[in-house]
């Protein structure tokens, strides 16, 4: 089975535009997983634009609720506290969630847009994923499907990878030529993965039009989908929109 992650970014992004708590991200966070999703997800950035560290530590014990959700939190393990953002590592250290997903992007992206490169990075990731495995914090690195590249994060000690699927995405969108091309990528990075003894998560821009066929691919354990199901959402309201979701994973 291939668990649905649900990331609440854009929820809090709504949030964000009013003050106050309208709409309440733990509200939300408990419908969809009421609804059956088997995960929520969230990515704090610096700037607090959308999750804010205090959503980290409501949204952690509403997972440890129920039995057999995770708590996935996404972020870039190299940007330096600010106000009342704290670090991720000292962030994830304080709210214990099941997954870390590491990602790198930077301060004024404005999404994730692509993997690791490990050849620079790696040793600078080394440590932060050694503190995350003794807190007992199954680490995620984010990676563009490149063998080489999913060679290095099995040598630092990842559990798993998050695929990139955002060209796949495209190209499904744009009915474009390369999608053989992209899908066969993922596919051969998948199995790559696996011989290696690295779990395959996957997400970004995944949405039911692209999601049959992304779910075929090898070894597929969890996608993490947020702006599309928030998108469908407002359509066919939160709880179908998750229930369309989880269908979708299952092949009905």
């Amino acid at each position: 089975m291939i668990a649905l992650s649900v990331n609440l970014n854009k929820i809090a992004l709504i949030r964000n535009s009013r003050p106050g708590n309208f709409p309440d991200l733990v509200a939300h966070g408990r419908q969809c997983l009421d609804a059956g999703a088997q995960g929520l997800t969230v990515h704090p950035r610096p700037d607090q634009r959308h999750v804010r560290p205090r959503d980290v530590r409501d949204l952690a014990p509403l997972c440890a609720g129920f039995s057999g959700v995770e708590f996935n939190v996404e972020g870039n393990p190299f940007a330096k506290p600010t106000g009342e953002y704290p670090g991720l590592l000292a962030l994830v250290m304080e709210a214990r969630p099941h997954q870390c997903t590491l990602v790198p992007d930077s301060n004024d992206q404005l999404t994730s847009d692509h993997g690791f490169d490990l050849t620079r990075d790696g040793d600078r990731l080394e440590p932060v994923i050694s503190a995350l495995k003794a807190a007992n914090i199954r680490v995620s690195l984010f990676m563009d499907p490149d063998l080489e590249q999913i060679s290095l994060a099995r040598e630092l000690g990842a559990d798993r990878i998050e695929l990139y699927t955002g060209p796949y995405a495209w190209a499904a969108a744009q009915q474009s030529p390369d999608l053989e091309r992209i899908f066969a990528a993922h596919c051969a990075a998948a199995e790559h993965a696996l011989q290696l003894g690295l779990g395959v998560n996957a997400g970004h821009d995944l949405n039911l039009l692209n999601l049959p066929r992304y779910r075929s691919l090898p070894g597929l354990q969890e996608v993490s989908i947020g702006h599309a199901l928030t998108v469908d959402a407002l359509n066919m309201g939160l709880e179908n929109a998750v229930y369309a979701y989880l269908r979708c994973l299952s092949g009905d």
